[in-house]
């Protein structure tokens, strides 16, 4: 159960307010033991060399990642002050297919992205446990408005929260256009994952007519509840990258989907005794590369 309310906290600190004046600090020496989010939270360029993703989604980093544009026809950057904007070439590909294709099939004129990776992923000083080697993206549950949205309303306007406070259904702020965006992102083919709340999974499962096989990929977790997250495979081919097993046979609606609404899980009792915080993660933790992605110019 904490992990569970873990994964709702990071993903709501995924779209804070960026406060008025924020800076980061000077980086901290690279050592073995210097906590992994200290040093690449504040890594503000791309290392260079061959582009690759080290390690695991949550555990690893990023070399020589590309820059997902801020602004293109059909898509916006969200938060662009925390330098969350780097992935893999294949993930900003995806972005820029995808979104044009929901500019095509919907009434949103494009999307709203948030949090990629940092310029060499790794752990982050704030928010995810995953986006770390560049190959996840957070899209907004609120349509691209159709003209350009100043600095400060990118960093201050705030997503569209479709799930009920109940937390059982999605609320009045969805629309058969979510179901369509989130249907476009799973059925393309590089993408593995779209992780949702569990209530919009149960408002998938009940609204999709026709051809439901791109269900399979849409699996619930708490949190998630303004934005979707979608995942793609690693590259095939690519060692430094470790890939997570296959999804589970089967839509995952009913039975496996009726786990997450009975009442120990929608509302957790908090533990008598609060569990002691797990050590940060050091640069000694990560894949062994990731010293050299940290350490390049």
């Amino acid at each position: 159960a904490a992990a569970l309310l873990l994964a709702g906290a990071g993903a709501a600190a995924a779209q804070d307010v960026t406060p008025q004046g924020f800076k980061l600090g000077p980086m901290p020496p690279i050592t073995a033991a210097t906590p992994a989010k200290e040093l690449f939270g504040r890594a503000r360029t791309p290392s260079g060399g061959r582009e690759a993703s080290i390690g695991f989604y949550s555990k690893g980093c990023l070399a020589s990642a590309s820059m997902l544009p801020l602004t293109g026809p059909t898509w916006q950057v969200m938060r662009p002050s925390r330098d969350r904007f780097y992935g893999r070439l294949a993930l900003i590909s995806f972005v820029q297919r995808f979104s044009k294709r929901v500019a095509a099939t919907t009434a949103w004129p494009g999307v709203l992205v948030g949090d990629l990776s940092q310029p060499r992923g790794g752990p982050m000083l704030k928010g995810h446990a995953s986006h770390q080697i560049g190959l996840d993206v957070d899209i907004w549950l609120r349509p691209m408005p159709p003209a350009p949205l100043s600095p400060a309303q990118r960093e201050t306007m705030m997503s569209t929260l479709v799930v009920a406070p109940e937390r059982t259904h999605v609320n009045g702020f969805w629309t058969p256009d979510h179901l369509k965006v989130i249907r476009a992102a799973a059925n393309d083919g590089a993408v593995e994952r779209v992780l949702v709340n569990p209530a919009i999974k149960k408002a998938l499962c009940e609204q999709t007519k026709g051809d439901r096989s791109w269900l399979q990929k849409v699996r619930p977790v708490w949190g998630h509840d303004y934005h979707f997250h979608v995942r793609i495979g690693c590259p095939a081919g690519e060692a430094s990258c470790k890939p997570q097993p296959e999804p589970r046979e089967g839509e995952g609606c009913g039975k496996d989907l009726d786990w997450w609404f009975t009442p120990g899980r929608l509302f957790p009792k908090p533990p008598k005794i609060p569990p002691k915080p797990r050590p940060p993660m050091t640069l000694a933790d990560l894949p062994p590369a990731c010293a050299d992605v940290i350490r390049a110019p």
